[in-house]
């Protein structure tokens, strides 16, 4: 069993990597982000420049070996800022741009430069399309994501079109990984070795026809 001498140790080691990790992310700049590590949890405080800069740090978080989990309380200090009409408007021109969203599917609100997005797809990659269309605005302090995914199809056919996936990924360990389906939601139960593999289970069961939910519950086992 580890002590709390090595698992001191274990945390001094995953901060200094995930230091590095946030300085080789070439969408990070910002010399602000201060990073704590209690138990292979990471949390990320100080400034980033953007939303997007915000993102891409927890997200090199996550990549560390080791982490169990990032809490992110960076706050966005925008170089420029917008009005809420203004950047309401660059927000919808974004969307309507990108041929991943379906065409006034989606609403938009803007309040104090937080972004709030709502309306309903029918794959989930349509959701993150609309997201990554407005993270990168100028301006931007966050981005809430409340569009629904509505398709569906019978939970069988959605559990084993996921399963067989997993065993096509080599980055997937599929043996340690169950899935099970409902109405659309699929739950993912078992362990892996990193925060990204979790991340990468979950992208496949998304990617599956139908599925309106993911519930991931895999934990991390390094």
């Amino acid at each position: 069993m580890p002590t709390a001498k090595s698992a001191r140790t274990d945390d001094r080691q995953i901060r200094e990597d995930v230091l590095r990790e946030i300085e080789w992310e070439h969408k990070v700049t910002s010399k602000e982000i201060h990073v704590e590590v209690h138990n292979h949890v990471v949390t990320l405080s100080g400034f980033a420049h953007g939303y997007l800069e915000k993102v891409a740090a927890e997200r090199a978080a996550k990549c560390v070996y080791g982490v169990k989990d990032v809490i992110n309380n960076l706050q966005v200090k925008p170089g420029l800022v917008l009005s809420d009409s203004e950047l309401s408007q660059e927000a919808t021109q974004a969307l309507q741009r990108d041929l991943s969203v379906p065409d006034t599917r989606i609403e938009i609100m803007v309040k104090n430069g937080e972004i709030e997005l709502e309306g309903d797809v029918e794959w989930h990659f349509q959701k993150e399309a609309a997201e990554e269309a407005v993270q990168n605005l100028a301006g931007v302090k966050s981005v809430s994501n409340r569009i629904v995914v509505s398709a569906s199809a019978p939970a069988q056919d959605v559990r084993i079109k996921i399963e067989e996936a997993l065993r096509r990924r080599a980055d997937v360990d599929p043996r340690r990984i169950a899935v099970l389906g409902h109405n659309g939601t699929v739950e993912l139960h078992g362990n892996v070795r990193s925060w990204a593999e979790k991340d990468q289970v979950a992208a496949v069961a998304w990617a599956a026809p139908g599925v309106t939910e993911v519930e991931n519950h895999i934990v991390v086992v390094p």
